[in-house]
């Protein structure tokens, strides 16, 4: 997956003086390509990456949404997705819920959220879908 650079300025309040603060998103796609690569480690199916920077409001830039076939297979790439972003870009989840059932597991990372269902959940809560206007794409599998 190719990405390229782009910088986008991000405004705070701060002792009432607005400060413009400049996020490159290159760290962002890194970290989205290290949660692929965690995600396939552990045979991860139906990889799909919503892109949610142009959506007003939205409370990350990605989510990246796989599934599992099973709780267990959902508990090991979310091992695995945590392992892969801390040996390679230095990151953790800032919160992980869902690991208890391991029937829908997510991750925050900040700017990536990781959704992690194991099929029938997946299919009923449908996330790919609540943002028709985000550009969505579709990782193959690795067979």
């Amino acid at each position: 997956m190719i990405f390229k650079e782009i910088n986008v300025p991000l405004y705070h309040n701060i002792n009432n003086q607005k400060r413009i603060i400049i996020i490159s998103m290159t760290k962002v796609r890194e970290l989205t390509d290290t949660i692929i690569k965690g995600i396939q480690e552990k045979k991860g199916q139906k990889i799909s990456i919503v892109d949610l920077r142009g959506i007003e409001g939205a409370i990350c830039s990605y989510f990246v949404i796989c599934q599992g076939n099973s709780p267990m297979q959902v508990e090991a790439i979310t091992d695995s997705i945590e392992e892969f972003a801390r040996v390679e870009q230095g990151e953790k989840p800032t919160h992980v819920v869902g690991r208890e059932n391991a029937q829908w597991v997510a991750m925050d990372f900040t700017d990536v959220m990781v959704h992690i269902f194991v099929p029938d959940a997946r299919s009923y809560y449908n996330l790919e879908n609540l943002w028709q206007d985000a550009p969505l794409e579709e990782i193959p599998d690795l067979d």
